[in-house]
């Protein structure tokens, strides 16, 4: 029996999910979840060179996961929660929609 609920999970949030996926990338947005960092941090923080970084972080700002604020010579970047909050409330939702499908198939019997 299908549900008739349909998941929230857009093409964005599909997206979203293939950029916060890399490994590096994940790395960065946790950091960026305790605290505001420079490039600089970023590079000590994870050993990656500097222009990988920037390519990496270059991503994440595309895709909205972070934003810049310049100070002085260096770009501070900062996670930018509310764009994670939607991606896990549409994860939530679906699995939801699957918790109600294990339950509604629980109670049929067998074919």
């Amino acid at each position: 029996m299908m549900t008739s609920a349909k998941p929230e999970v857009t093409p964005e949030g599909v997206d979203l999910i293939r950029v916060i996926a890399d490994p590096l990338r994940f790395q960065i947005v946790t950091l960026l979840a305790r605290e505001t960092l420079c490039t600089t941090h970023l590079v000590e923080e994870t050993g990656a060179r500097q222009t990988n970084l920037s390519n990496h972080l270059r991503v994440l700002r595309e895709a909205g996961v972070v934003e810049t604020e310049p100070c002085g010579r260096y770009t501070y970047y900062r996670l930018r929660p509310d764009v994670l909050t939607a991606l896990a409330g549409s994860l939530t939702d679906l699995a939801e929609i699957a918790r109600t499908t294990i339950e509604t198939d629980r109670k049929r019997p067998c074919p």
